[in-house]
């Protein structure tokens, strides 16, 4: 050990160990990593953006008290959502990658459907099907995955180990997709720091949600309890000299969870920003929820959180959980700011080696009544997994397998691809699909179908209620197209070129049809713009002259991108 070595808690090698080894297995991968962003807006609070630079949707954030440790932090996330495959989960792969030997993984297994309505005996477990099937009635199909969209080969699954005993156990691609999103990966320089790390950010956004849902109140940790870590006391006081708020609070709920919790509070705007952090030892969980408040943030960024709110509905709902997961700004109930805390202060304290913390936290949830699954990916030679606890890891509700599965986007998919080509019947069938769909007029197309957009393509901000504009359109369908007509009229993020036609085409159908307006509609609208709009009413011109890629995704370089980034880590899987 040379005295150039930093050595952070928790961490089973050097800063600078875990950096060189990443760096050059990245660059024998072929990605080109580079660095932007760096933030470091009070004492030892430090944050990095990292992305390739090939493919600019794959990209991590990484935070730490120092730069060394941002840095690290960055490229074990980006190893984390390499080897999980989590940089391509919303997007399709392409029919090549849906029909090779392998399309996630060369241990996955395919579950043939046979036009079968129940869900193979095989995938998961009895006690794991009532969990998210509880009702029995998700079609077998809803389980292909958006990735593959091959209903041909069926239901994509991953082997998963559950550790109470050993077993076993497929959980399908779609599932994982749906419900678990990125919750409970981790990569790390052994197994067990990988494993207490995922485990530990579980465990914190369990109870995260919790308290938020519950409006909760939260004990303060003592000031000479985070006087024993004079670097994270540095960034704290930072915060307060800049004029903010910062509320330090024990989330342990008791000493049962590894959890702080750093609140926010803003003069200026009067918003509440909360942030938690996880893992066996207090030390690194407050410097965790501290560094995660700041990740990417500049002090004078730090504005526009909503203020803490009194309908304790609204602070339960889905909507604002699901919010306070991407990027916490949703709202907490006055009472989560209460002098009266709910809890007792408990200095707690789970530390020992890696290994002795991942058996302490498995033993704590495994006491709770719940199973962990962990399945191990080092394809990439460095170790990552991915982690799911069934009921206790879901950032989405269970139900959304039913009624908001993603691998609707693989009914769609076809028809959109070849929008262009669709004959007048093959356009009212997909009218009708979308509507009977009953999605939200406002999603992405492109989110839908798993379509990286290119920047300036209509692909870009085309929403499904303006693509049921374009169809009935273009097929005359006039209650269709009055509904959609009304739809844009409410909706601004449209293009300002077509959102101008369809105002038009929305004038024309309002005047009389006996009388002539050519010279104010020329004057309102423009001539160019009149003569599109009668041409698109008419049935002339279809879909504003859109060009659909085709099954083979033509001219989508952001998407021929992202599935080159695949083929990197694809080949690693074959290696």
């Amino acid at each position: 050990m040379t005295s150039t070595e930093h050595f952070i808690p928790g961490k089973d090698a050097s800063l600078e160990s875990t950096i060189a080894t990443l760096q050059g297995k990245l660059a024998a991968l072929g990605f080109r990593a580079e660095e932007q962003s760096w933030l470091n807006p009070v004492e030892n609070v430090w944050s990095v953006h990292l992305r390739d630079a090939d493919c600019p949707l794959i990209y991590t954030n990484g935070k730490g008290a120092s730069e060394l440790a941002a840095r690290a932090s960055a490229l074990g996330e980006f190893f984390e959502r390499l080897s999980c495959n989590y940089f391509w989960s919303h997007y399709y792969l392409g029919e090549a990658n849906a029909q090779a030997p392998f399309c996630h993984y060369p241990q996955e297994r395919w579950f043939d459907l046979e036009g079968a309505y129940e869900w193979p005996e095989e995938l998961l477990t009895p006690e794991l099907q009532d969990i998210y099937n509880p009702e029995g009635d998700i079609d077998a199909e809803t389980l292909v995955d958006l990735n593959s969209g091959n209903l041909a080969r069926g239901i994509c699954a991953i082997p998963y180990v559950r550790q109470r005993d050993g077993e076993t156990v497929y959980f399908p691609v779609n599932v994982i997709s749906n419900l678990y999103v990125s919750n409970g990966m981790s990569a790390g320089n052994t197994a067990t720091e990988a494993r207490t790390q995922a485990l530990s950010e579980v465990l914190e956004r369990h109870v995260k949600f919790r308290v938020i849902r519950e409006c909760l109140c939260l004990p303060a940790v003592p000031e000479e309890v985070i006087a024993r870590f004079p670097h994270i006391a540095a960034g704290i006081h930072g915060l307060r000299e800049a004029g903010f708020g910062i509320l330090v609070r024990d989330a342990s709920l008791g000493g049962q969870y590894p959890v702080v919790n750093v609140t926010l509070l803003n003069p200026h705007d009067q918003g509440c920003f909360v942030s938690f952090g996880a893992h066996p030892r207090f030390e690194v969980a407050l410097e965790r929820a501290l560094t995660e408040l700041l990740q990417g943030r500049a002090l004078a960024a730090l504005d526009g959180f909503p203020p803490p709110g009194h309908d304790r509905e609204e602070a339960a709902s889905v909507p604002n959980l699901e919010i306070h997961f991407v990027d916490s700004s949703g709202i907490v109930h006055w009472n989560f700011l209460a002098d009266a805390p709910d809890y007792e202060f408990c200095d707690w304290d789970f530390s020992g080696n890696t290994q002795q913390e991942f058996d302490r936290l498995c033993e704590l949830i495994h006491a709770t009544g719940h199973d962990i699954y962990i399945a191990d990916f080092t394809h990439l030679g460095v170790y990552a997994c991915r982690i799911l606890v069934p009921t206790l890891s879901e950032i989405y509700p269970i139900d959304e397998l039913e009624y908001d599965n993603n691998s609707l986007g693989n009914d769609l998919r076809p028809s959109i691809l070849l929008l262009d080509q669709l004959d007048d019947e093959e356009v009212a069938d997909l009218l009708e699909a979308l509507q009977d769909q009953g999605l939200d007029d406002q999603r992405l197309v492109a989110a839908v179908i798993g379509l990286a957009a290119d920047a300036g393509s209509v692909w870009e901000d085309l929403r499904i209620g303006e693509l049921k504009t374009m169809l009935a359109l273009s097929i005359g369908d006039e209650n269709a197209i009055r509904e959609g007509l009304d739809w844009v009229r409410h909706f601004e993020q449209i293009s300002p070129s077509r959102r101008k036609v369809y105002h038009c085409i929305e004038t024309l159908l309002a005047l009389e049809e006996d009388k002539h307006y050519d010279e104010a509609l020329h004057a309102l609208y423009g001539e160019g713009t009149v003569a599109q709009a009668i041409q698109l009413l008419g049935g002339e011109e279809r879909f504003f002259g859109i060009k659909a890629p085709g099954p083979q995704l033509e001219g989508c370089k952001m998407h021929a991108r992202l599935l080159a980034a695949y083929a990197k880590v694809q080949a690693a899987k074959r290696a």
